[in-house]
């Protein structure tokens, strides 16, 4: 194209159009010079020769080491499945430890009769009775668990149907059976009486304050 039509083009398309139909049309220029290889190996028998111009790290991994992941036992699978009687068999030995523990708790309450010692210990021992309680209740439902599968079985071994029990009713079986290991251990007014104050505090707080007039 001749310089008059060039700038006729330049015109009708404008400069920044035109200067990018000029640069798309010439040819890509290309730089005489090799690219930089980071490392090469001229034979194989030498050793391997790195580049001057990248920097050598501070900390270098010579030796490959593979890397450590962390195993919670309680959610893999690899640990087994949860099976509460074999866990009690297996740790016996825990409950004659907090038993001794208990004692040593008592005999030391009683050589320190008030102070901040005495509370602490108070709250010691108290915390260990819940515990046991909260231990007994445990075994107690494992052991109705236990006793409605057996019947169950029963049950389809004679040709009946087995009866599932609802939360709900496996809760009320529960509660009947606390009620009555409590009054075998003539423990059932002082618990009747504390889940009367506790409800009673429950519905103070529910009450309307009383305006001052």
């Amino acid at each position: 194209m001749s310089f008059e039509e060039l700038l006729e083009l330049q015109s009708q398309v404008g400069t920044k159009a035109y200067k990018q139909l000029v640069a798309g049309n010439s040819p890509k220029k290309h730089s005489p010079r090799p690219p930089i290889q980071n490392a090469r190996v001229a034979d194989k028998h030498r050793p391997l020769e790195m580049s001057a111009k990248i920097r050598v790290p501070f900390l270098r991994q010579v030796v490959p080491i593979s890397k450590k992941v962390a195993r919670d036992p309680r959610f893999d699978d690899l640990s087994g499945e949860y099976n509460p009687e074999v866990f009690d068999k297996t740790y016996q030995f825990l409950n004659d430890i907090r038993a001794k523990e208990k004692e040593l708790v008592k005999k030391q309450l009683k050589k320190h009769r008030s102070g901040e010692e005495h509370e602490k210990l108070q709250q010691l021992l108290h915390r260990m009775d819940q515990q046991e309680m909260a231990q007994q209740e445990r075994k107690q439902q494992q052991e109705l668990h236990l006793a409605l599968k057996q019947e169950r079985r029963a049950q389809a071994q004679e040709g009946h149907r087995p009866y599932f029990l609802k939360k709900s009713e496996q809760r009320q079986l529960a509660l009947a059976e606390k009620f009555k290991e409590l009054k075998r251990s003539k423990k059932l007014e002082s618990f009747l009486s504390r889940k009367r104050r506790r409800n009673a505090g429950k519905d103070r707080k529910h009450l309307p304050l009383s305006k001052e007039q």
